[in-house]
């Protein structure tokens, strides 16, 4: 089956590097996760997520937003390409499936909720986390309007303004550290532009409906706190393949100290930009 890539790209993993993957996990569950929450509960606010609603995520990671909108009295399902990440959604008892986004057929569609011949009856699809690391973001639109019931909306996060995020600095190790022949590199402020998004929604065939800006910062009680949390976002292993993790870290560590505070803690304000659109047809 075809599906919309994620940067980095999902392989097999053994060994080691397998350990690494499942201790990433295991930090973006622990660590990382909480930092969108206002933003989660921000589009689940605008639109009123209850008992009536079914929430299908993107690329839901480790399902922490699927498990507020379950905690709202909706139904909820996810689809996540980390076999890690779905491993501790799962754990959480959510439905959370490995296949991705494009050319949903019949038999994926039964299994999460589509219906028979992949017809959605999804009433809100987000994708929080995903748009602004896909290779491919028209695509992902597409594919979440597709898993979209007519009348129901598609829910889309992007980072907000450059310069109103303070952890811009950071992020922009990713793109550094990575091989800079490589094509697609990290790019998390390519979708920060006004009018960006509703570009991607207006050429999926959807219409806009609305949005909003939240304030999420990136808070850690240390700063190797902040350094596995960062790491377990995967924007920086492609770095780590071209740079080796040793030196990815200390670079974030250098990137981190203007934001470590007084008493050992770190916080960097970050502003998230969400967008709404509705499936008219």
């Amino acid at each position: 089956m075809a599906l919309a890539q994620v940067t980095p790209q999902v392989t097999p993993l053994t060994g080691s590097s397998g350990a690494r993957a499942r201790q990433r996990a295991r930090d973006w569950a622990e660590i990382q996760e909480r930092m969108l929450v206002p933003l989660y509960q921000a589009v689940y606010d605008r639109l009123e997520v209850g008992a009536a609603t079914s929430v299908l995520g993107l690329g839901c990671r480790s399902g922490l937003a699927l498990l507020l909108a379950a905690a709202r009295g909706a139904e909820v399902a996810g689809l996540e390409p980390e076999a890690e990440l779905r491993a501790l959604a799962q754990g959480r008892e959510l439905r959370v499936l490995a296949e991705v986004w494009r050319e949903v057929g019949r038999d994926v569609g039964r299994e999460v909720g589509l219906g028979g011949g992949g017809a959605s009856q999804h009433s809100l699809v987000t994708a929080f986390e995903h748009l602004t690391c896909t290779a491919d973001p028209q695509a992902l639109v597409h594919d979440a309007a597709r898993l979209t019931v007519r009348g129901g909306h598609v829910a889309l996060a992007t980072w907000g303004p450059e310069e109103r995020c303070e952890s811009a600095p950071v992020l922009d190790i990713a793109r550094r550290l990575a091989d800079p022949l490589r094509r697609g590199g990290y790019a998390p402020f390519a979708l920060s532009a006004p009018g960006a998004v509703e570009r991607l929604i207006e050429r999926a065939g959807l219409r806009p409906a609305g949005g909003g800006r939240v304030c999420c910062p990136y808070a850690y009680p240390d700063l190797e706190s902040a350094v596995r949390g960062l790491m377990s976002t995967g924007v920086f292993e492609p770095a780590v393949g071209f740079s080796g993790e040793r030196l990815v870290e200390k670079e974030l560590r250098e990137a981190l100290f203007p934001w470590v505070r007084e008493d050992g803690t770190v916080r960097m304000e970050n502003v998230f930009r969400y967008v709404i659109a509705e499936r008219v047809r």
